[in-house]
């Protein structure tokens, strides 16, 4: 299996409720990989995209772009307020620590129309990704 620039791309709504359609769609796409890999991604695009759609607007995009020794999940929203980790609390507040936690890269991009919150996760041991 090749795993070189494998580009998976989804729209969803504001509504709450698109974060098991999303979690299941990660685990659709991912179905080849090992189970390590895809449980990780399948937590960290669930943080990101429950953090954009708490946080930030419409429209949602979720991407899932694997190479060969890494997966890049990005979550992109309309929103311009910048991410930002808070102190956890009854109310929350561990999401993004616990991207930064199993990525090992994550990070944002701001544009004028949104931005894109950002997680890679290494992927080494993927069939395919040597050599």
């Amino acid at each position: 299996m090749n795993l070189r620039a494998i580009r998976h791309e989804l729209g969803i709504t504001a509504e709450l409720t698109e974060l098991a359609k999303v979690r299941h769609w990660v685990r659709t796409a991912l179905c080849g990989l090992p189970a390590s890999v895809v449980s990780t991604a399948v937590m960290v695009v669930d943080e990101l995209t429950s953090n954009a759609l708490r946080h930030g607007r419409a429209p949602y995009h979720v991407r899932l772009l694997t190479g060969a020794a890494k997966l890049r999940i990005e979550v992109e929203d309309g929103g311009g307020e910048p991410a930002r980790r808070r102190a956890p609390s009854d109310q929350g507040g561990r999401g993004l620590l616990l991207v930064e936690r199993c990525a090992a890269a994550w990070g944002q991009l701001r544009r004028p129309s949104g931005k894109t919150l950002w997680a890679e996760l290494a992927t080494d041991d993927l069939p395919g990704a040597r050599g």
